[in-house]
């Protein structure tokens, strides 16, 4: 035979009020964000991003589709991580914006992903940071590539243009990348 036991609490269950609980609320919620900015100070140290830098900046992008047409849009651009991609900078010649992947069309920059030597890492990794620099810079026009709208990996071929002059010449002119010639050429 198996014996039920029932426990019974000796204080009485005090109902929750509106008021208590919308404090509670507010408490875990502060309690969380303390807590997150303290283990981000503590993991990252110096590297901490500063709490004014959290609020993006407004930048806009135009987009000029193979139709000609063009739309505007907000944007700040961070480093692509993680399976999200929304505005993001690859590398020295690969963003994401508006979830669109696009290929700088007039330049081929070095490789971060699989460079062929430790120099082409390091000049990838030069033209991947001032790419991310020009294009929050301000604002600036994506114009279709003549004669092909995208590359053999799917992405939107773009020349990327703010006051008349193209991003991807910057880079070539600053050493970071070569103006595209057709095919990929050693950076080693």
């Amino acid at each position: 035979m198996s014996k039920v036991v029932r426990l019974e609490s000796r204080r009485k269950a005090q109902p929750v009020s509106e008021g208590s609980f919308a404090k509670l609320v507010a408490f875990s919620m502060l309690a969380s964000f303390v807590v997150g900015a303290g283990a981000s100070y503590f993991l990252m140290g110096e590297n901490a991003v500063p709490a004014q830098a959290s609020v993006p900046k407004e930048r806009s992008v135009s987009i000029i589709r193979g139709d000609q047409q063009t739309a505007t849009a907000i944007a700040t651009y961070n480093y692509c991580a993680g399976s999200v991609r929304v505005n993001c900078v690859v590398d020295g010649d690969t963003i994401w914006s508006n979830g669109v992947k696009i290929r700088v069309a007039d330049i081929d920059a070095p490789e971060i992903g699989t460079p062929r030597c430790a120099s082409e890492r390091s000049l990838g990794d030069r033209a991947t940071r001032r790419l991310l620099e020009l294009v929050n810079a301000g604002p600036f026009e994506m114009q279709s590539w003549p004669g092909r709208d995208e590359d053999k990996y799917g992405r939107k071929l773009r020349v990327l243009i703010r006051d008349g002059r193209s991003l991807g010449d910057i880079l070539v002119s600053e050493g970071l990348a070569r103006t595209w010639m057709g095919r990929r050429q050693p950076w080693c």
